[in-house]
């Protein structure tokens, strides 16, 4: 037998991937690709590198569920999201309209000595302000509360997933 025959069948040629993943999905993705074929090969800083072998069988499906998998944590990640993005908005307009009440009252005494419409404008101001930090952590709650399941749910479809990709694996 030659050389080269040898070396050949010892030959194994990888595909790579590298994925951008956020801190708190990173074991997720970590221990998910591994079922479908993907070995961790390195990473940081919010990437994880992953390599496989080129002729892993049964390719296609483990593409395939692969796909479904990536698209279950993307939904994770919106619904992550979602907790806070309401929650931002209503704060960010309670806090504005705080402060350009404050800013009126501020003008109102420079220019104009207007004591009187500076605390009418003054006080609901630095109450919107306080408000808004109550209504962020009000929202939150009540939004994560809605999510929590929806996301458990999304937990166990991922993991339906990779289950089968690595009963492929096995075969």
């Amino acid at each position: 037998m030659s050389e080269t025959t040898v070396n050949s069948r010892n030959f194994v040629g990888y595909e790579y991937k590298e994925v951008a993943a956020g801190r708190s999905l990173e074991g997720v993705y970590a221990d998910g690709y591994p079922n479908f074929g993907w070995q961790l090969d390195g990473g940081g800083y919010g990437r994880l590198k992953f390599k496989r072998d080129r002729k892993i069988r049964n390719k296609a499906e483990l593409s395939r569920l692969q796909r479904e998998f990536e698209a279950k944590v993307r939904e994770i990640e919106n619904l992550e999201r979602s907790k806070t993005n309401g929650a931002q908005a209503a704060a960010l307009t309670v806090g504005l309209i705080g402060t350009a009440l404050v800013g009126g009252a501020t003008f109102a005494f420079i220019y104009g000595n207007m004591i009187p419409l500076m605390i009418v404008l003054a006080l609901p101001g630095f109450i919107l302000w306080g408000a808004a930090y109550l209504l962020y952590n009000k929202f939150k709650a009540r939004k994560s509360a809605a999510a929590e399941p929806l996301i458990d749910q999304k937990y166990d479809e991922i993991y339906e997933v990779c289950a089968k990709a690595h009963t492929l694996l096995e075969l």
